[in-house]
């Protein structure tokens, strides 16, 4: 449809039919159109469910950004894939970049989960706590993507009937874990940390602020 719906609309054209005749797809061409329309839809709708539930699980709005700074990474790796490949944005790998917005904020999540618990229960700095769970988290974060990499490789190759359906949804998959677990793993604690210094100064004003507030008060208080 991806291939047909273009060739009919330049026939079309080139009929140069009275402005009275116009043509519109029907049935199944017409649901493609739709969904085709609604893609930009479906991966916001996506990424701000996942922000609220982030938002809900650490009562932050702050970690979810770091959390959700690895999701760029993967779309511009799925993206680069189906380039070299020569394989075409379908509804397919739309499905693609959806399931990455799962799998790949994981690896973030492992990190700052860590760091997090780390600096409230063990008291540590920030560049101390994230460097610790990028230490200990390490192995399990190459484990699970190189599961999530091998499994997706069987349909990227594409074996039996169909598998050109099922080969968008592999290649889209294989790219974005590549080129986001490259990147992640140094950019998701750089981010930890510039969000913990710009949360620490903030801190500070405020504390300055009500020492300054609680200062004028006892000034006034001891003025005759």
């Amino acid at each position: 449809m991806g291939e047909t719906i273009p060739l009919i609309g330049e026939v079309m054209r080139n009929l140069r039919m009275p402005g009275s005749i116009s043509g519109e797809f029907g049935g199944d061409f017409r649901r493609f159109q739709q969904q085709q329309s609604g893609q930009n839809q479906l991966i916001l709708f996506a990424i701000l469910a996942v922000y609220l539930v982030l938002g809900i699980l650490y009562e932050s709005l702050i970690h979810p950004v770091t959390i959700l700074s690895t999701l760029p990474a993967a779309g511009v790796g799925a993206l680069l894939a189906m380039i070299v490949t020569s394989t075409e944005l379908s509804i397919v790998s739309v499905i693609a970049i959806v399931l990455l917005i799962g799998i790949v904020k994981k690896n973030a999540i492992m990190m700052i989960d860590f760091a997090l618990k780390a600096e409230r229960d063990e008291g540590l700095a920030p560049i101390e706590a994230i460097r610790e769970a990028c230490l200990v988290r390490f192995r399990p974060i190459m484990m699970t993507s190189m599961v999530a990499i091998l499994g997706a490789l069987p349909l990227a190759i594409g074996f039996g009937v169909g598998s050109e359906m099922r080969q968008p949804l592999g290649i889209a998959m294989i790219g974005g874990l590549l080129v986001s677990q490259s990147l992640t793993l140094f950019s998701t604690p750089a981010l930890y940390l510039v969000f913990a210094r710009i949360a620490a100064r903030r801190r500070e004003k405020r504390a300055a602020k009500r020492a300054a507030r609680a200062a004028t008060q006892s000034a006034k208080a001891a003025a005759p």
